[in-house]
């Protein structure tokens, strides 16, 4: 094996090394929240940390199988992250405070956003 070789296996074994660390400490994110966005933008992280894994598994193995499979899991985790914001979105919409001319204990509605 040339010198090139080996700083090839030993920079692709790093980047596989660290790509297992980020993914256990985005577990670890995901477990302790503390909100439902922290939680999406890790899943969404995790998406792509899977591939950054296919993608050091094609190049150790120097194949290009896995791109057409890491394709679709760059857009399934797009489509994934824009349903879990449209979700949150819905869920989390702002109460709005419609002033009225009564006086009085009912001066002020409250009424759910725009639909």
């Amino acid at each position: 094996m040339s010198v090139f070789e080996q700083i090839d296996r030993l920079l692709l074994t790093a980047a596989v090394v660290l790509v297992l660390v980020a993914g256990l400490l985005l577990l670890v994110r995901i477990w302790r929240g503390p909100s439902m966005l922290d939680r999406a933008i890790s899943l969404d992280v995790i998406a792509a940390l899977i591939i950054a894994g296919l993608g050091a598994k094609s190049a150790v193995a120097l194949d290009s199988f896995y791109f057409p499979i890491m394709l679709v899991l760059a857009f399934l985790g797009f489509t994934g992250s824009v349903g879990i914001a449209r979700f949150i979105a819905v869920r989390d919409r702002p109460v709005v405070t419609v002033p009225s001319r009564a006086k009085g204990r009912d001066a002020g509605e409250t009424k759910e956003g725009p639909k």
